[in-house]
């Protein structure tokens, strides 16, 4: 049943991605991102990894999408203007890149390079610990650092929306 669930949802994600891609409105775009990341966070459940599906919601489709479409609807795009395309000859060999990485990402995924190594911490050992304070211990421990600095960027994010809505009043 699961592999039915995560066929599913990972068909879902894909689509939306591409969706996300090719869409002209941006806020359609926008919704298009937060769908994606609501399936990868049902991923993430499935992969029983609870705590990051939970931080994928709240912090990913949650915050920073309300920060990305309180900034769309900021800037008052006009959506009903199609501009003119400005380089006219960027499609075809944008196709053909976009062929040659996805043979290249397909030969990667079927090679032995991403079997990773043995880590330290076993299934058993995260079992018996509990993944939510594992993953609390090693980011307040070894990822202090990227941490404090994703929390100030973030931070500065709000102050700039903030301060950039104050100027349009």
């Amino acid at each position: 049943m699961e592999v039915y669930l995560f066929y599913i949802v990972a068909t879902i994600a894909v689509c939306t991605g591409v969706y996300l891609i090719f869409e002209k409105n941006p806020v359609f775009s926008a919704l298009y991102l937060i769908q994606t990341m609501v399936c990868i966070a049902v991923l993430y459940i499935l992969l029983e990894a609870q705590f990051i599906a939970a931080v994928q919601m709240i912090v990913y489709a949650g915050a920073i999408m309300v920060l990305f479409l309180f900034v769309i609807m900021l800037l008052n795009l006009n959506i009903g203007q199609e501009k003119k395309d400005a380089l006219p000859y960027q499609k075809i060999p944008a196709i053909l890149i976009g062929i040659a990485l996805f043979a290249v990402l397909c030969i990667v995924l079927k090679s032995k390079l991403l079997q990773g190594k043995q880590g330290e911490y076993t299934t058993a050992y995260i079992n018996n610990v509990g993944n939510t304070k594992l993953l609390g211990n090693l980011l307040f421990t070894d990822y202090l650092l990227p941490f404090e600095i994703t929390s100030v960027l973030l931070f500065v994010a709000a102050i700039g929306a903030i301060m950039l809505a104050k100027r349009k009043i």
